[in-house]
């Protein structure tokens, strides 16, 4: 009963000590990511912005 428990233990710290370690590229990538959703932020701002100063001429 030692054997399956000290195993699974074993296997946890394996685990745990290399999920944890963060890449470099794995750091820019998220950077990468969030520089992106801020931009389509921005566009979608622009956009709303856009549609409340309607400024079109009405030709009669």
């Amino acid at each position: 009963m030692k054997k399956p428990i000290y195993l699974l233990l074993l296997a946890g710290l394996f685990t745990f000590t290399f999920a944890s370690c963060d890449s470099a590229q794995e750091n820019r990538t998220e950077e990468n990511a969030e520089e992106m959703e801020d931009a389509t932020e921005d566009a979608a701002d622009d956009m709303e912005d856009a549609a409340e100063d309607d400024t079109t001429a009405v030709v009669q």
